[in-house]
């Protein structure tokens, strides 16, 4: 008997959604000025179009969500499990795969690209990623500890995290701040601009720092923090500004008498 494998079918491409969501890689910060002259600091996400690779719905799934993929790789590197998930959405390899919850998925179907001009400037976006992992760290590196005096025979004390129990329970209790690793946490930086779309090379330049180092993946997408609305105070009736004042001119000295 010939062994028979499971191969992805490259068909033709289908238009892609109006999502504003795309996974990008980070090349690093620049900066570019307005029309008007301003320094503006961006960094640089390249990306090529990313299919969709599967479409969540809340009658199957318990919740609308659609998977995306991203950075073709040679067949040999991916799993045999996902080779057949790939090849179920005709689409080749990738090399990654992320989840992104959606409103509605009606008119998603597998194998539709997501690309950069789908964002335009002024859009303002959540941008999600891995930090940069910085190792094993001290507790003054990894939570600002003082640490201990510089003097009085305390010599290699300075950056120790001193006492981290008491006399009783005898032990360490959960939650004590000490050394440990430090960076590479998922974690989302909201609120950016994206100030410059380049569909001729694929960039994606937006206006501030997002996590990960130079190299790593990032998601983007439409931000879902809501707009901050200023306070404002009502203002105090015109009969309350006249008792304040009032008030105010009986707390005044009176003025003495000018000398004859």
């Amino acid at each position: 008997m010939t062994e028979q494998t499971t191969q992805p079918v490259e068909t033709e491409k289908k238009p892609g959604p109006a999502l504003k969501l795309i996974l990008a890689r980070k090349i690093g910060m620049t900066r570019i000025y307005s029309p008007t002259g301003e320094f503006v600091p961006v960094t640089v996400l390249q990306s090529s179009s990313c299919p969709i690779i599967q479409v969540k719905k809340k009658e199957t799934d318990g919740y609308d969500a659609i998977q995306v993929a991203a950075e073709p790789c040679k067949e040999k590197n991916v799993t045999k499990p996902l080779l057949g998930h790939f090849a179920k959405a005709q689409v080749v390899p990738h090399s990654v795969l992320r989840e992104f919850r959606v409103g509605k998925t009606d008119d998603l179907q597998p194998g539709q690209e997501l690309k950069v001009t789908n964002f335009t400037p002024g859009d303002l976006v959540d941008v999600t990623g891995y930090t940069r992992g910085k190792g094993f760290a001290g507790v003054v590196k990894r939570h600002r500890f003082r640490g201990g005096p510089r003097t009085h025979g305390q010599s290699d004390r300075a950056r120790a995290p001193g006492s981290s129990g008491g006399q009783r329970p005898q032990r360490v209790l959960k939650g004590v701040r000490g050394p440990g690793h430090l960076g590479h946490a998922w974690t989302t930086t909201q609120r950016l601009k994206v100030v410059q779309v380049d569909a001729e090379n694929n960039l994606l330049m937006i206006h501030g720092a997002v996590p990960g180092p130079n190299g790593g993946v990032v998601s983007v997408q439409t931000t879902t923090r809501p707009k901050r609305v200023p306070k404002i105070m009502p203002k105090a009736s015109a009969k309350a500004d006249k008792a304040k004042a009032g008030k105010d001119a009986a707390k005044a000295p009176a003025k003495a008498a000018p000398k004859k």
